[in-house]
């Protein structure tokens, strides 16, 4: 029974991976190059900053940035045009507005 129980735990653990975020120095580092766009209309993901690692979601655009690239569960770069980015993103001002504006691109980020 405490086996089965800890392979639940492990597998649902697993399952609810969040997105702790690492900002690396060079582009080469990266999983995923990120730019910052001026209007929510333009943005992939709309993204709010949690303050605590246990308030991130799975895939929903809610980011932890950790202090260490080994924590992280996807490393990015931020570019500074557009043209290079595989990704993106606005910062929002609420927790409610996080989310996918552009479904096509949540591969990135899993």
């Amino acid at each position: 029974m405490k086996n089965l129980l800890f392979l639940f735990l492990l597998f649902f653990s697993y399952m609810v991976k969040g997105q702790k975020i690492f900002s690396v120095k060079y582009e080469s580092r990266a999983d995923v190059k990120v730019f910052v766009v001026d209007y929510e209309s333009r943005a992939d993901l709309l993204v709010y900053k949690v303050k605590y690692q246990s308030m991130v979601d799975k895939n929903e655009g809610k980011w932890f940035f950790v202090d260490y690239e080994s924590l992280a569960d996807k490393k990015i770069f931020f570019v500074d045009y557009e043209s290079r980015a595989d990704l993106k993103i606005f910062f929002v001002d609420y927790e409610s507005r996080a989310g996918w504006r552009e479904n096509s691109k949540k591969h990135l980020l899993y």
